[in-house]
């Protein structure tokens, strides 16, 4: 049972949470909503407050004047009484009966036009000087039967105990008083009353006079006022809510249709325009929008025209100058058979016009690449390989540069790793990387790892020599650029690798990404799709590193099992997909995504207990 209530009030909390979550949203998106509900917050906190003062005014003007009617009808009632009772002395015999027959004659004649303004009344006639009647700490009066006052030791009429002993007190020294009292009679709800005391001349001494005028009609009239002023709030919030929800209506859907007209054109909808209406702000800030819209979209077509008239003269010259490359390098061949013939400073001259040409030579394949890619008219020959098999040709090709550097090449490829990739983009890729990896790799080891998963491999070089500097890391897919320009290139790179790299990777739906350090070295890493076309959602491989270099690695190229270098991060949820080659930006957490950079150093290591 305990369970039960425990798990019902989780549901509950769970549906109040959610609720407050949705209002949350709705308040922090919808402008209408929020202007409307400050407006009848506001009001609210307005019409509170001039309703209590304007029911505080009508209340008071009433009971003064209640106060005033009733002060005019004890002068009246005072002298008729003193013109009955101007021959009787309240200390003979005989006094309680005259007493009675004086006050009926009073309560029964209406004395006076200027009675109905007052209304109803009571009418108590005291000859003692004692209090008569109980009074509770509270200011209640209880009334008495006529009669209970016979058993009084002072002759009374009329409910003598209503009476409070502080309005007899200043009676009793000849004054006129009045009091506010709640009268409380058996079987009935308790009434508030204005009592009117004063004294009335006798042929003897003084008596005392209280008319008791209920204030039962007035109370009535208060809470008619009261439900009206209630009443006609309410319809005034109401009201100003609908003018608020109507007028900021008219401010916000100009403000919303901007939005999406916004949104449509980032979208690449160039030709999303905001209607125009009238002449106002609103109007304005239409033709402002529209204005910069259009040159927007003229700058657009401009650049557009600009690029693609950049990328024919890039094609066009670069196949032009195949022509008359190919006339100089069998010139040049010529001349470098020839050098053994020839003195040492031209055979220098014959050596450096080779390697030049050679140099020029992959400049203008680049080029051709490269305008290829840009123009989006790149194929693929996608077909299932081993990954394995192409580091290993990659690793090959820069064999002559690994000997001339000394450097330790260490590749760890004991997993497989087959793939529906191009071999022969994957293999310029790692081609570039491990190239790139040798020239700014200070003859320090450089490691390759191959891992993959059930939906994507991937493949990290990296190196332990200058590193990046903070910033860099984003730049190095830059076409042309160079961290260091002064810094001589042994692979003779044309500068366009890394580039061409990025978009062979993006081309089959994968990611390049890299990370570096000053003094710490670099880090590249390839991700592919094990499947053409298919999602990527996380690398197998991390891209930031927790080791250092490998040490008494000798130079060479060598496949050795368990290198060092990084660390698998722990599972900490999944990546929300991106379709790979089709987005410049990748996930949107843990940095996997195509193009990001980290730039933290991290200090944990892998969930599955994986370094290298």
């Amino acid at each position: 049972m305990a369970d039960r209530i425990a798990s019902v009030r989780r549901r509950l909390e769970l549906a109040l949470a959610e609720r407050v979550g949705a209002v949350r949203v709705l308040w922090r998106r919808s402008m209408q909503l929020r202007v409307v509900l400050s407006t009848v917050a506001m009001s609210s906190v307005v019409v509170l407050v001039l309703g209590l003062v304007l029911q505080t005014q009508i209340a008071d003007r009433l009971l003064q004047g209640k106060q005033q009617a009733a002060l005019i009808q004890a002068d009246i009632s005072r002298q008729n009484l003193e013109r009955d009772l101007a021959r009787v002395d309240p200390d003979r015999d005989g006094t309680q009966s005259t007493l009675d027959e004086a006050l009926d004659r009073l309560t029964s004649s209406g004395s006076g036009s200027d009675s109905r303004d007052a209304g109803a009344f009571e009418a108590v006639l005291v000859a003692g000087t004692e209090p008569l009647g109980a009074t509770s700490t509270s200011g209640t009066a209880t009334s008495a039967a006529p009669e209970d006052s016979q058993a009084t030791s002072e002759p009374s009429s009329g409910p003598a105990s209503v009476v409070p002993p502080q309005l007899r007190d200043p009676v009793l020294k000849g004054f006129l008083a009045t009091k506010y009292v709640t009268v409380s009679e058996p079987g009935h709800a308790d009434v508030p009353a204005l009592i009117v005391g004063q004294p009335v001349r006798t042929a003897g001494r003084n008596l005392q006079l209280y008319l008791i005028f209920p204030l039962s009609a007035e109370q009535r009239t208060l809470a008619l006022i009261q439900s009206t002023l209630a009443l006609a709030g309410l319809a005034l919030l109401g009201l100003l809510a609908g003018i608020s929800s109507i007028v900021t209506r008219q401010v916000v859907r100009p403000v919303r249709q901007a939005a999406d007209v916004a949104e449509r054109f980032a979208d690449g909808h160039l030709d999303e325009r905001m209607p125009v209406y009238g002449d106002d702000e609103v109007a304005r800030l239409a033709e402002s929008y529209n204005e910069m819209a259009a040159s927007i979209q003229q700058q657009i077509h401009q650049l557009e025209e600009f690029g693609a008239l950049q990328r024919r003269f890039t094609s066009d010259v670069s196949h032009e100058l195949r022509t008359p490359l190919t006339t100089v390098r069998m010139a040049a061949e010529v001349l470098h058979a020839q050098a053994e013939d020839l003195d040492a400073v031209a055979q220098r001259s014959a050596q450096l016009l080779v390697d030049e040409l050679d140099r020029f030579e992959s400049l203008l394949g680049d080029l051709l690449e490269i305008s290829r890619l840009d123009a989006g008219v790149a194929e693929l020959a996608n077909e299932r390989v081993d990954i394995r098999d192409i580091v290993r040709r990659s690793a090959e090709t820069v064999r002559h540069l690994v000997d001339e550097t000394a450097t330790p090449l260490l590749l760890d490829l004991t997993e497989d790793a087959d793939a529906e990739v191009d071999p022969r983009r994957v293999e310029r890729i790692l081609r570039n990387l491990l190239a790139n990896a040798i020239d700014h790799g200070e003859s320090r080891p450089i490691e390759v790892r191959v891992a993959a998963d059930e939906h994507a491999v991937a493949v990290v070089v990296r190196d332990h020599g200058i590193g990046l500097k903070p910033g860099e890391a984003g730049l190095v897919f830059n076409r042309f650029w160079r961290a260091d320009p002064s810094r001589q290139r042994r692979s003779g790179g044309t500068g366009l690798g890394l580039a061409i790299s990025l978009e062979d990777a993006r081309l089959q739906g994968g990611w390049l990404q890299a990370w570096g350090e000053t003094d710490h070295g670099a880090v590249f890493r390839l991700t592919l799709p094990r499947t053409a076309g298919a999602l990527l959602r996380t690398s197998p491989l991390p891209l930031i590193p927790v080791t250092g270099a490998p040490a008494g690695a000798e130079p060479g190229i060598r496949e050795a099992a368990a290198t060092t270098g990084t660390a698998l991060p722990p599972p900490t949820g999944e990546i929300p997909a991106v379709r790979s080659g089709d987005d410049d930006e990748g996930p949107a957490a843990g940095g996997d995504g195509p193009g990001s950079a980290e730039t933290d150093r991290p200090g944990a290591v892998s969930g599955r207990g994986e370094t290298w």
